[in-house]
C-alpha cells in the first residue's frame, strides 16, 4: 500500500502525498516535539519536512523505508534548530537562569522551554527603565562590551556596569516568579 502511495507521490500525485501526510504527520510531530519541546517549532519542522518531501519527490526511492526517510529529514531539521538555539544571544542567560532554578527549586521533573523563557524575559524587560533596557540589550543581545556600550552611549564604564548590574537584578527577580517554567534544559535531553 505505502509503496503504491510512494510511486504516486514520485509521479506528482497530490492525492498520494496527502495520504502519506495523513499517515505520518502525527508520529512525526510526536518525534520532533520530544526533541524540541516546543509546539510551534515542532509544527514548523514537520511542515518543512513535508515541503522537502514534495519538493524532492522525484528523488524518493519507493523501495526504501519512507519512515526512515522522513524521520531523517526531520532529525536534521531538529539539529539545525538546536544549533540556532545554542547560538541565540540569550542562551547563556537562559542556562544561568535554569541553573539558578535548579539550585533554588530542587524539583527536577519539570521541563524547560526556551521559547517560554524568551517570552517571560520580554515581559521582565518591561520592568527596566529605558536606559537599563538599552544597556541590558546591548550587552546581552548584541554582545557589546562594557567599554563599547559606554562609548556608544557617552557614559563611563562604571555607569554602564552599575546600570547592567541593576538590570540583571531586576530581570532575575522578575523571572523567579516563573520558576515552574524552567528546570531542565530541553535541548540537552
Amino acid at each position: 500500500m505505502e509503496e503504491t502511495l510512494l510511486n504516486g507521490l514520485i509521479t506528482g500525485s497530490y492525492k498520494s502525498y496527502t495520504a502519506l501526510y495523513d499517515k505520518w504527520v502525527s508520529p512525526l510531530y510526536r518525534f520532533v516535539y520530544s526533541l524540541v519541546k516546543s509546539e510551534e517549532i515542532a509544527k514548523d519542522i514537520v511542515q518543512e519536512t513535508f515541503i522537502k518531501i514534495w519538493t524532492n519527490r522525484r528523488n524518493i526511492n519507493a523501495n526504501l523505508s519512507f519512515k526512515s526517510y522522513i524521520f531523517t529529514i526531520s532529525y536534521h531539521l531538529v539539529l539545525k534548530e538546536l544549533q540556532r538555539k545554542i547560538n541565540h544571544p540569550q542562551m547563556e542567560d537562559y542556562m544561568e537562569y535554569c541553573n539558578d532554578l535548579l539550585i533554588a527549586d530542587s524539583v527536577t521533573d519539570r521541563q524547560c522551554s526556551f521559547d517560554t523563557f524568551l517570552a517571560e524575559l520580554i515581559k521582565a524587560k518591561t520592568k527596566l527603565s529605558p536606559r537599563q533596557r538599552q544597556i541590558f540589550e546591548m550587552s546581552k543581545e548584541y554582545n557589546l562590551s562594557i567599554s563599547e556600550i559606554a562609548q556608544e552611549l557617552s557614559l563611563t564604564d562604571q555607569s554602564v556596569r552599575n546600570q547592567l548590574t541593576t538590570s540583571l537584578k531586576i530581570i532575575r527577580k522578575e523571572l523567579k516568579n516563573y520558576s515552574y517554567l524552567l528546570v531542565l534544559l530541553a535541548i540537552l535531553r
